[in-house]
């Protein structure tokens, strides 16, 4: 099983919808959002052409979405205050939004992968038996956009650029 891994969108509904349109063409069903979404409206139009799952957490510039947030919580879209945890291809995966407690949920040994954002920057290290992965960011704002690909059945995580899809 394939999902997508994204973070720091910060309400740039046109890379976003680029990439559900890339998803849905190779039949990705479920994105994983790593915080700072936006505000509830950019999520919605993001999203409104999406059939999929969409799991996420808040991150610190998501503050409008604390007013709203039990309205995003569905059969098709959870978004969690602080920490999802989850469980896909039996691999257990955590995902926050800031680096150090990503290293903390690492270091316990719970969880096989660890997904963070906030640095906007691509990063994977492992810690113990836990690979902990941030996919960047998709907005834009300091450095190229983009995103992650793993594929559970095989482990493989693969970095995507959006400019480079299509």
């Amino acid at each position: 099983m394939k999902i997508a891994i994204i973070s720091d969108t910060h309400g740039n509904v046109a890379n976003f919808k680029k990439v559900v349109n890339w998803l849905k063409k190779e039949k990705i069903d479920t994105i994983l959002h790593c915080g700072d979404i936006g505000d509830p409206q950019s999520l919605k139009e993001s999203l409104i052409n999406f059939d999929g799952e969409f799991l996420g957490v808040l991150g610190n510039m998501d503050k409008d979405f604390k007013i709203e947030l039990k309205e995003y919580q569905n059969s098709r879209t959870r978004v969690m205050e602080e920490i999802l945890e989850t469980e896909f291809g039996g691999k257990k995966i955590a995902v926050i939004h800031k680096p150090e407690p990503a290293e903390k949920l690492a270091e316990s040994g719970k969880y096989d992968l660890v997904f963070y954002g906030h640095t906007h920057r691509p990063w994977e290290d492992k810690i113990g038996n836990c690979r902990i992965i941030n996919p960047g960011e998709l907005a834009g704002q300091i450095n190229k956009p983009t995103f992650a690909v793993y594929d559970t059945d095989t482990n493989k995580l693969e970095l995507k650029i959006l400019e480079k899809i299509n």
